[in-house]
């Protein structure tokens, strides 16, 4: 690894711009953004992919790579990725800093604490349920109905027992009610840091949100209850970017980290403009496949932040192809063409939503040792049938080497692109029409079925006049429906809202489908099992 100012210099970056954590971590100065406002954006690339198995597709490795390789052939490069959380860590998908020779350093440090940013929003979180708590203790003046507090607490961790709890037992401890946990990567306080331009714009959000409602069922706010600006003490340091470095030198900016399939799965607005001030390209991830990452991406992303994607990357992998295809886990290495041309349907269908928004498509094959050459040429033909560009990414084992050829596709889609970029629904349409167009234009499915708890909560926000935000949809990762094993590309389904939540500091409403939940679980055999010390303090297990 090279000290983090030798990597800082790349931008242009001097020291007094870089708050250090050690040697080979640092936070990027408030003053840094405001130093390079007036520099020309450069261009900004989204990794996404098909629907993956669940061991992922590669889209982090991919990202990695790619800006790797765009430095080598000359282009001033920065990936700016999501800080990994713990509960993947030690769960099921282990970290999220890539591997191979495509992999952001330090990888330990970066997929544990690194800088702290998520301990940071795990206090913020939870010193505001601590809070409502304490109001209703202490004689309860905004009348705070108990049986109506929506703002659960937050830890990041797997932990399914702590998914529905009853606080307050025993004498002398508050009022008993009912109430649970998230993940921290499904707050909303991680969506606001995210989505926040700069400090007051933080607190402005932090101030909207809604922790409940009072007697008179009348929402009641994270400023009603004065938690704001200690929420804000908390999290100065968090909403300054984190800047390292690829095992290559290339610049990474790490910030943020929104699951995407329970949240709106992108790193925050303040790296990502920071990022394109500071370089030719910004090769930038959106979590899971196209239908969750990207789609949330243009519509709540770029939608607040003005942003404008120049081309999008989607990583395909033979094995996620079988697995679309129909094909069981344990058999992905055999080799099977029925099943990859069955499977490509689901790429498909990714590719024509991307061009939909107007965004250039290229498709890398992220390349593994076992896959056989037969395979990998019916992926290029079925890509020629389709009329998109292709490239295989070998970025794993020759990291840039292995990515030169995706690398002048993705340049070439991005500097001739013809077509403007457009969101999929307007802001003045309702709630209901936004997430009916998502799940017939997206997922392909032909009708929403809501429950009664989701009716109540879409006729709330027309009353409270919300209906102008747009919709963050929490789904399977694994299938356009909101069942995992309907795998591929099905059509003419029905999609089950179970719940609707107000994200109002946010900005956006989240749409709960299927059985999907804000608090994972571990595995029957979790990482955390493999994750040990060995003999000379060095961290072994963590992948």
């Amino acid at each position: 690894m090279k000290p983090i100012g030798e990597v800082a210099k790349r931008l242009h970056i001097h020291d007094e711009d870089l708050e250090l954590y050690g040697k080979y971590k640092a936070k990027l100065s408030d003053e840094l953004r405001e130093k390079v406002k007036d520099n020309p954006n450069g261009k900004l690339i989204l990794v996404t992919a098909m629907n993956p198995t669940p061991a992922g597709a590669g889209k982090t490795l991919t990202t990695i790579g790619l800006s790797q390789s765009l430095n080598y052939i000359g282009k001033t490069a920065v990936a700016a990725l999501r800080e990994p959380s713990l509960g993947p860590c030690l769960g099921m998908k282990g970290g999220a800093t890539g591997s191979g020779n495509a992999q952001i350093l330090p990888a330990d440090e970066i997929n544990l604490h690194f800088t702290g940013d998520i301990h940071a929003i795990t206090s913020a979180h939870n010193l505001l349920a601590a809070m409502i708590d304490n109001h209703i203790y202490q004689g309860n003046s905004l009348q705070l109905n108990p049986k109506k507090v929506v703002w659960k607490r937050a830890l990041d961790m797997n932990d399914r027992a702590l998914r529905s709890i009853v606080v307050g037992l025993g004498d002398g401890n508050g009022v008993t009610r009912e109430d649970g946990f998230m993940i921290t990567t499904a707050s909303e306080i991680m969506a606001i840091l995210c989505l926040s331009e700069d400090m007051a714009d933080l607190r402005e959000r932090l101030q909207q949100i809604i922790i409940g409602y009072d007697m008179n069922d009348q929402p009641v706010t994270a400023k009603d209850v004065n938690a704001v600006d200690a929420m804000c003490v908390l999290l100065k340091e968090a909403l300054k970017p984190n800047l390292v470095q690829t095992i290559e030198g290339t610049p990474v900016i790490v910030h943020g980290g929104p699951f995407a399939n329970i949240a709106h799965g992108c790193s925050s607005v303040i790296a990502t403009k920071l990022a394109l001030k500071l370089a030719d390209y910004v090769v930038t991830e959106a979590g899971f496949g196209a239908d969750l990452g990207a789609e949330k991406f243009f519509d709540i992303k770029c939608r607040k932040a003005g942003l404008t994607p120049d081309a999008a990357v989607v990583v395909v992998t033979i094995r996620a192809l079988k697995y679309n295809g129909g094909v069981k886990l344990d058999a992905l290495h055999l080799e099977n063409q029925a099943a990859l041309e069955a499977g490509f349907a689901n790429v498909s269908r990714h590719v024509e939503n991307l061009r939909g928004f107007g965004v250039p498509v290229v498709i890398a094959l992220n390349h593994f040792a076992t896959d056989l050459p037969a395979e990998v040429d019916a992926v290029f033909a079925m890509c020629e049938q389709l009329g998109v560009d292709a490239a295989l990414s070998n970025v794993w084992a020759e990291g840039s080497q292995g990515g030169l050829s995706l690398a002048e596709k993705v340049i070439k889609a991005a500097e001739t692109r013809s077509v403007p970029f457009k969101l999929l629904y307007e802001d003045d349409v309702s709630i209901e029409e936004k997430i009916e167009t998502i799940v017939t234009n997206i997922y392909r499915g032909s009708a929403v079925s809501y429950s009664g708890t989701a009716r109540k909560t879409l006729q709330k926000i027309a009353l409270m006049g919300l209906e102008h935000l747009p919709v963050c949809m929490a789904k399977t990762p694994y299938s356009f429906t909101d069942q995992p094993d309907r795998l591929g590309a099905p059509t003419d389904f029905t999609v089950n809202v179970s719940e609707i939540r107000i994200s109002a500091g946010a900005g956006f409403i989240v749409v709960l489908t299927g059985n999907v939940m804000t608090m994972p679980g571990l595995p029957k055999k979790p990482a955390a099992e493999q994750l040990r010390l060995d003999e000379s303090g060095a961290i072994v297990g963590l992948v």
